[in-house]
């Protein structure tokens, strides 16, 4: 891995195979999620039991994600992610069996969704914690971001892709989900590192240890929970269906356009941080990014264009996709290997907190205020949000290069 003076990715043969084994298995997940939802919602047209699935799997995920994250400190990380997706194959294949003989039922599929969450919730910090295993320091904002990149043409890729083979029948679309998380698993199990087993018992505070690291480090406690404030208030993605219908007048392929807008945003910032990483003042593009993303949500908010829209939404995918890049580097760069899992973990816990509760936060104040009270005073929020870590967090705002 370090035979040249100036090693490139492209000579990180484990990162690249990983890389494969990701963009496949969250192709498949992307895909898997679509035709879950459809069918779930042929069965029961129900869109309460729409959000059960959704909760089916968060549970599970935030009551996992602690415990996943010791493990993933102690155990092979490549073998818990490719087991992760040995599960997501296995509830596929369940999904095909029983759409082929007519046995899908609710409960089947909300039980899956357990299975899902519990799956979700070894593979995220497993996965955050092997990136770095796999490239020198030196070329790990890059390698962040390369995979960003694969993560984004996944999220846009998947659901179109899933969409299309669904007209075949939700057989064909869990067939290939099978087949890709297969293909995941296959490409992980050739991933190899030096693991260097745990010495220590397991107890319950080293269970929590990633906690008490975070909030013992302003950097690591300001970044993650920057990217917590900011998606809780600053998120209008629950709001998108409103948006569509009601004020930009536009039908179903509207919303799909809208929503895969930020995602698009962010591939093509992923892109230009893979050819230009930052190097200098860190902390304060990290804020900065942060207030593009308040400030693109207000225009967001207050637009009546549908071009106009697009454009907001893919600049809030342009900054947070810088927030993400920044805040994933400085927490592998700060964090010793022993650690990484269990930091991932929290880092996990604060990622799908504030996109469910930002989901709820966003109906809530949507309620009182409506759809575009909810999105203005979100990005104002974010606004004082990003100015408030500069006076909270003078150590992350100081910060100049990524490496400590």
């Amino acid at each position: 891995m370090h035979d040249t003076d100036h090693p490139t990715l492209r000579q990180q043969t484990p990162f690249v195979r990983f890389w494969m084994a990701r963009v496949t298995g969250i192709l498949s997940n992307q895909m898997l999620m679509l035709a879950v939802a459809w069918q779930m919602y042929d069965l029961t047209s129900s869109a309460w039991d729409l959000g059960l699935v959704g909760l089916f799997q968060f549970v599970p995920a935030l009551l996992m994600t602690l415990p996943a994250g010791h493990l993933a400190d102690r155990l092979h990380r490549a073998r818990i992610f490719a087991s992760c997706m040995a599960a997501q194959a296995t509830v596929a294949l369940i999904l095909l069996i029983s759409t082929e003989f007519s046995w899908t039922t609710r409960g089947l599929i909300l039980a899956l969704s357990v299975v899902l969450g519990v799956a979700r919730a070894f593979q995220m910090p497993a996965q955050q914690a092997l990136t770095p295993l796999l490239v020198p320091p030196s070329l790990l904002q890059r390698a962040i971001s390369v995979g960003s990149v694969g993560m984004q043409i996944a999220i846009v890729g998947g659901p179109a892709l899933g969409g299309l083979l669904y007209g075949a029948g939700a057989s064909t679309v869990y067939g290939a989900c099978l087949a890709l998380s297969v293909v995941s698993a296959a490409f992980t199990f050739t991933v190899h590192y030096q693991h260097i087993p745990a010495q220590r018992a397991a107890t319950l505070a080293s269970v929590f240890a990633g906690v008490s690291f975070v909030w013992r480090r302003q950097v690591l406690l300001g970044a993650i929970s920057l990217d917590l404030f900011a998606v809780l208030l600053g998120g209008a993605t629950a709001l998108l269906p409103i948006y569509a219908r009601d004020i930009l007048h536009t039908g179903p392929q509207g919303l799909g356009l809208l929503r895969a807008a930020p995602a698009v945003g962010a591939l093509l910032m992923t892109l230009v941080l893979v050819r230009f990483p930052l190097q200098r003042h860190a902390g304060y593009k990290l804020l900065g990014a942060v207030g593009v993303f308040g400030l693109a949500t207000l225009a967001f908010g207050v637009s009546t264009h549908f071009g106009l829209s697009m454009l907001a939404l893919a600049v809030t995918g342009a900054a947070d996709s810088i927030s993400v890049v920044t805040r994933q580097t400085l927490m592998q760069m700060d964090t010793p290997d022993e650690m990484r899992g269990r930091v991932s973990a929290v880092n996990s816990i604060f990622i799908g907190a504030s996109n469910q509760l930002g989901e709820f936060e966003s109906g809530a104040t949507a309620a009182l205020w409506g759809p575009v009270g909810s999105v203005v005073v979100g990005g104002l929020g974010t606004l004082v949000i990003a100015l408030a870590w500069l006076k909270l967090f003078p150590e992350l705002a100081r910060r100049d290069r990524l490496s400590s």
